[in-house]
């Protein structure tokens, strides 16, 4: 009799996520925001003592999303924004841009129903083609500044060694908010608990 594999992970708050089927009812807020929180960008490499949590970079976004619009940008795409890189949550990964290519389109597909899942959770639109590049813009200028004052790439390695063309800010758009120390990687309890006051905030908006 073959053994079937188990594909689904336990969350913390005991749901049970199928990764190759997910459902929007698989997780609460809380599970995204701490898998979110645990889940760290550049392969969890950092000038700092902590890495930077998904989680921190997400709400950089959704500020710098804020700021590049002439009006005020509806609660439904701040959300948006909030949750672009959600999947990465559930998974608890975040693929560097130099390994996505070995991955294979299996990943790729599991990565898709992830995002599919949430945006039919949290009642998100999909992004049109100028959305889109709005939400590109504010990403690459967050990786770019992440780079350089997180990492410690030089400005011109990222222009030329990680094809980033968007300049690094100079001011940290979180410091207006949270204050702290402009671009310090926050600690996971603490990243849990501002990223999961936003999604709450923008839930309650809509």
């Amino acid at each position: 009799m073959t053994r079937q594999t188990r594909a689904w992970v336990r969350m913390p708050s005991g749901r049970r996520l199928d990764l190759l089927d997910p459902t929007p009812f698989d997780w609460e807020d809380a599970d995204l925001a701490l898998g979110l929180a645990r889940t760290y960008r550049w392969g969890g490499h950092s000038a700092w003592p902590l890495p930077l949590s998904v989680a921190q970079h997400s709400i950089s976004v959704m500020l710098l999303r804020r700021s590049l619009s002439a009006a005020p940008i509806a609660p439904i795409a701040q959300l948006r924004e909030l949750l672009h890189d959600a999947e990465e949550g559930l998974m608890g990964f975040d693929a560097i841009s130099v390994i996505k290519p070995f991955l294979g389109d299996g990943f790729r597909q599991l990565a898709m129903r992830l995002e599919e899942a949430v945006f039919l959770r949290y009642g998100l639109p999909k992004w049109t083609a100028k959305e889109h590049a709005l939400h590109k813009r504010a990403d690459r200028l967050a990786a770019a500044s992440e780079a350089v004052h997180v990492v410690g790439w030089t400005p011109a390695e990222v222009r030329n060694t990680l094809k980033i063309s968007a300049p690094p800010l100079d001011v940290d758009p979180l410091f207006a908010v949270f204050g702290g120390k402009p671009w310090e990687p926050w600690p996971p309890d603490l990243a849990c608990e501002r990223f999961l006051a936003e999604l709450d905030r923008l839930r309650q908006a809509l």
